[in-house]
Formats: structure tokens, C-alpha cells, sequence
């Protein structure tokens, strides 16, 4: 009865005429976002974060969650048309929504990821309904100790779980920790690493990191791969329509998608893309038809989709309830809220129901908002990727150059994101990862205030923080998962016989 009288709370909030507004001009925006290719999610939200500084705190999450969530369902468009995806997580889409397009079922492809992702969104949304007050519960009896321990297994998580290379993501994390550190020391006024730059004795700015190297980054990055590709192929709302037998065999891909992807989605450090890679994993193996797979098979789009927004949603959990991001995507959300001066975490819940209930609800709305967007708006997405991309990325860098500048009105923020714009770019060129750095940027003054305060709390007696019950769980498991990591690392599984012969 609780959860019935929060939702009705949530309810209240989220349909007032100013939130219902943004949440329609949030996902129409993270739509159009998504479907260009290698824009995607984060450099998205962080292109219209700076528009929200002038709402109020639920009206600017409301909107900057429609971006999110537009963004995963507009991605998928590209993906399928051109074979270029536009969000990460929705690369694995474009394996058999690709061959759909090539056998002239486009429109059906696209129709069907449609359903697909409101159905995997509308599932993680009820998970997120029901888990959320329940680890609040349990999280109500952390103090700083058992908050350091939790945010340490979410770096090193972050850093571990989602990487092809163990190392490369614990560089990442380290770096992001660095940068974090910038600026003047809260507790002595001593400034670090500011190398006599009055600008930095702030810090980094965090709307400065996340267009440059998810804004871009991404844009340099996907220039090179977006040239020569168009789509011409007409699309009519007959095409769209599947036929009985493809109805039938998208049903259970979509169910077991979906809860793959909220199993996912609420853990911190893995996201969508781990979700639609396993759902897809999955769907194969049980599949009775495993050949068709990688030409065109409906099932390769409905489970990776299914499981993509059902991500999307329950990654919200941490982010909300433990104040833990679990993707780059939460990392840039749970920037918003302390820019908004919000402290996500299990006081949340109760001191704020109408922010934490509200923009929960506003999920579903925005959700039923893409389903009605969508399908008829296929064919404007169409014609938007029709546009020559030399005309298209220089008008986005404008744009981030705008929504940078509006920030602190500072020439020195365009400079610096023109500068992590490149960084990114070679980092992710050496196929380094950006979401645990800027996880790393973000949690790492939160993880150096409460070490400071658990060991004031304790005189400075590590193990004794250690031997509490929870901390100490935390810090083991932390423990082993480096352990299983530098285990990786020194003893790599060879890809192939020569290289197992070679070492």
C-alpha cells in the first residue's frame, strides 16, 4: 500500500502542465539525439544540461530523464538503417536490424524495436517501483564507513566489469579520481593541482568533462565511419505492420530481454550495453533457429531493445537510492542533481518524495509519450538522416560550445572542453572507456569526504571502520574483485591456440 500511495505522490507531481511539458520536449529531444548516429545518450544529456539550470530540481531530472531514455530509443534507428549505432547500447542492434533494412523490412524493424523497448521500459519501471523503497530500507543504516566501502566496490566495479582491459579501466578510474581532486581542499583551503590557474582553484568544471569527452569526443570519432552512408528506401506504415508469426516469435524475446536488462541495469558498473549483449547471448542459445541469427532474425532486435530500456530505467536505482552512478550516463544525472543541490542517496526517498516519486512516475509518461512519438515520426527520423553529416556535427559543436560558455560565462570552459574533446578522442582510439573516468571524477570527493569523516569517527584506526559488518562485506568483496582483476591481468585467458603456444 505504501508503493500505491508514493505513486500516487509521484503521480501528482509528475502531471502538473510544466513537467509534462518537458518531459514531451525531453524525449522528443534525446530522440532526435539518438538517431544521429555517434551523438548518443551522454552527449546528449550533457548538451542540454545547461538549459535545466534555470528549472526547478524535478522539472530539470524530468527532462534530462526523457533525454536518457529518448535517446536509447532513438538510437536504435541509425543502427538499423545505416548499420551505425547510435548509442553503444545499441550496437548489438545493428546485427540483424541492419539485414532487416538490406531485405527490405525496415519499417517492420523499426516498428517492432519500437514496442520492444516500451515494453523492457514499462517492465524496468515497475522494477524500479518495487526495489527501490526496499533498499532504501537497508541503505537508511550506512554511515560514512559503509559509504566509502560502497562507493569504492562502485570504482572499482565501474573500472572492472564492463572493460575488454581490466588495466586500462582502472587507469581511467585513477585519472577521473584525479581530476576530481583539482581545486581548493574543502577542509584546508590548500589548492591542488591547479598549476596557477585561477580557473581551477573551482575544479573542473563537470558539464566541461562531459561534453568534451562524450560530446566531442563522440563526434570526432563517428565522422570518419558516418561518410558516404544515406538511406533511400521508402518506408509506408504497411511495412511497418509484422505478421502473425512475427508477433509470435517477438513475445518472449521482448519478457526475457526485459529482465535482463533490469538485472542489469541495477547494478552499478555494468548498464545497457552489458544487458543488450547478454539478452542477445541469450536469445541466440535458447533460439530454435540459431542460423538465422546475424540475417535479419526479428528475435535479434526485440530481446537486445527489450533489454536496453529496461536498463535504462533501473539504473536509476543506484543512482537514486545509494547515490552511486551505474553507468557514465547516471554519472551525468547524478551531476545534475548536485548541481541542483540534491544529494542523491537513501535520505532522498523520504525528504523528497515528490522529486524521487515524481520523476519515477514521469519514466512511465515519458515512456507512453515515445511509444506515441515514434511510430509516426519514423519517417521525419528518415529524412533527418538524409543530412549531409558536414553540415550536421559542426552545428552540434556550436551547440556545446553555447551550452559550455552558459555555464560560468567562461572562455577558459570552451578552451577545456575543446581540449577533452581531443583527449577522448585519442583515449578512446587507444580503446580506452570513458564512463569510468567520469565515474571516477564524481565519486571521488564524495569517497575522500566520507574516508575523512569514518576516520574521524574511528581516530584514524582503518580496521576498526573495517570490522563493522557491512563496511568490512564491501571492502572484502572490493578486495576480491581486484584480486579476480589483477588475476586477469597477469594471467589472460589466450585467444587462440598459437597465442596459448606462444606464451
Amino acid at each position: 500500500m505504501d508503493i500505491f500511495a508514493n505513486i500516487l505522490i509521484g503521480l501528482e507531481t509528475a502531471i502538473s502542465p510544466v513537467n509534462l511539458l518537458y518531459c514531451f520536449i525531453g524525449v522528443f529531444l534525446g530522440t532526435f539525439f539518438g538517431v544521429l548516429p555517434g551523438i548518443g545518450s551522454l552527449a546528449a544529456i550533457s548538451m542540454i544540461l545547461p538549459v535545466t539550470f534555470y528549472l526547478e530540481p524535478t522539472t530539470a531530472l524530468v527532462m534530462l530523464g526523457g533525454v536518457y531514455y529518448g535517446a536509447e530509443y532513438g538510437g536504435s534507428t541509425a543502427s538499423i538503417l545505416l548499420n551505425l549505432p547510435g548509442t553503444p547500447s545499441n550496437a548489438v542492434t545493428c546485427i540483424d536490424g541492419y539485414p532487416m533494412a538490406q531485405k527490405g523490412k525496415a519499417g517492420l524493424a523499426l516498428f517492432m524495436t519500437t514496442i520492444s523497448s516500451y515494453i523492457g521500459g514499462t517492465l524496468g519501471i515497475i522494477v524500479l517501483f518495487v526495489l527501490s523503497p526496499i533498499i532504501v530500507a537497508w541503505a537508511l543504516a550506512f554511515g560514512p564507513a559503509e559509504y566509502f566501502a560502497i562507493m569504492m566496490l562502485g570504482l572499482v566495479a565501474a573500472a572492472t566489469v564492463t572493460q575488454e582491459s581490466p588495466a586500462k579501466g582502472l587507469a581511467m578510474v585513477c585519472l577521473g579520481l584525479l581530476l576530481g581532486c583539482t581545486g581548493m581542499d574543502l577542509e584546508t583551503g590548500v589548492p591542488r593541482f591547479e598549476f596557477d590557474q585561477i580557473e581551477l582553484y573551482e575544479g573542473f568544471s563537470f558539464i566541461t568533462i562531459a561534453m568534451g569527452l562524450f560530446g566531442v569526443s563522440e563526434i570526432i570519432f563517428s565522422v570518419k565511419d558516418s561518410v558516404g552512408r544515406a538511406f533511400n528506401q521508402a518506408i509506408s506504415f504497411r511495412s511497418m505492420l509484422p505478421s502473425r508469426d512475427e508477433w509470435r516469435r517477438s513475445i518472449n524475446p521482448m519478457l526475457r530481454g526485459a529482465g535482463v536488462g533490469s538485472f542489469f541495469g541495477a547494478l552499478p558498473g555494468t548498464g545497457p550495453s552489458i544487458a543488450t549483449f547478454v539478452g542477445y547471448a541469450i536469445e541466440k542459445r535458447v533460439s530454435n533457429h540459431p542460423e538465422e541469427f546475424g540475417k535479419g532474425a526479428i528475435e535479434g532486435i526485440m530481446s537486445p531493445e527489450s533489454a536496453n530500456n529496461a536498463a535504462v530505467q533501473t539504473a536509476f536505482i543506484p543512482t537514486l537510492t545509494l547515490g552511486i552512478p551505474g553507468s557514465a550516463s547516471m554519472a551525468v544525472m547524478m551531476g545534475a542533481l548536485l548541481i541542483h543541490g540534491i544529494q542523491p542517496g537513501p535520505q532522498l526517498m523520504g525528504d523528497r518524495p515528490d522529486i524521487f516519486w515524481g520523476v519515477a512516475v514521469s519514466f512511465w509518461i515519458g515512456n507512453i509519450f515515445l511509444l506515441v512519438l515514434n511510430i509516426p515520426l519514423i519517417g521525419l527520423w528518415v529524412r533527418i538522416l538524409k543530412i549531409p553529416y558536414h553540415l550536421l556535427y559542426p552545428a552540434v559543436i556550436v551547440l556545446i560550445c553555447v551550452g559550455v560558455y552558459s555555464f560560468r560565462g567562461s572562455g577558459f570552459d570552451i578552451a577545456m572542453v575543446l581540449m577533452f574533446g581531443v583527449l577522448g578522442f585519442i583515449l578512446r582510439s587507444l580503446r580506452f572507456e570513458m564512463a569510468p573516468l567520469l565515474i571516477g571524477f564524481i565519486l571521488g570527493p564524495m569517497v575522500e569526504d566520507n574516508l575523512r569523516r569514518a576516520m574521524l569517527i574511528f581516530r584514524g584506526d582503518f580496521w576498526a571502520m573495517a570490522e563493522r559488518p557491512i563496511a568490512g562485506s564491501l571492502l572484502f568483496l572490493t578486495a576480491l574483485l581486484l584480486a579476480y582483476t589483477a588475476y586477469q591481468i597477469f594471467f589472460p585467458k589466450p585467444k587462440s591456440i598459437e597465442d596459448g603456444i606462444n606464451q
